[in-house]
């Protein structure tokens, strides 16, 4: 998920240097909200790690 988010941010940036602001700045919004997915899931999936931890 994260290589998708650095994918659209890519784009997003190229699209800006060519002059598409609309492309532009839909690829950063689509990268910017699979970015905060990616963190959320990051951060589930270290408290499920220390949860199951403390339980052995």
């Amino acid at each position: 998920m994260l290589g998708w988010a650095l994918t659209f941010l890519i784009i997003a940036l190229i699209a800006g240097l060519l002059g598409f602001g609309g492309i532009a700045g839909a690829s950063a919004g689509i990268a910017k909200i699979l970015f905060f997915i990616f963190l959320v899931l990051l951060v589930a999936s270290v408290v499920m790690h220390l949860v199951r931890g403390a339980a052995r």
